[in-house]
């Protein structure tokens, strides 16, 4: 319990400083394009088993576990694909306004 509580403080002062340079921080919503619809989940992604279901979508984690404020949107191209749009704690408006700016950019 002790470790897991040093690494989530750890995750929180990281994502602070990087704040200290940027407004927000982009990432997948999953670690992997989306699968055939007769697989239950990928087996595997980069070599790496993913011994159950939420395995492959565990990106999501880091940003809920600090509790910072963020916003899936649909990637644009031809996969389908969300990003999260995270930001700092406490500036729910800036990630909806980076949300609906991407929304904008990509529709």
């Amino acid at each position: 319990m002790q470790r897991a509580s040093t690494l989530r403080s750890d995750w929180y002062r990281a994502a602070h400083d990087l704040f200290d340079r940027y407004d927000a921080f982009v990432l997948p919503t999953a670690q992997c394009w989306p699968f055939p619809i007769d697989w239950d989940w990928p087996k595997q992604i980069g070599g790496v088993q993913m011994d159950t279901y939420h395995r492959w979508m565990e990106i999501v984690i880091p940003v809920s576990l600090i509790g910072l404020p963020c916003v899936a949107v649909p990637m644009a191209g031809a996969r389908p694909m969300g990003l999260q749009i995270a930001g700092r704690r406490g500036d729910d408006l800036g990630v909806l306004q980076l949300g609906e700016a991407w929304h904008k950019a990509t529709s």
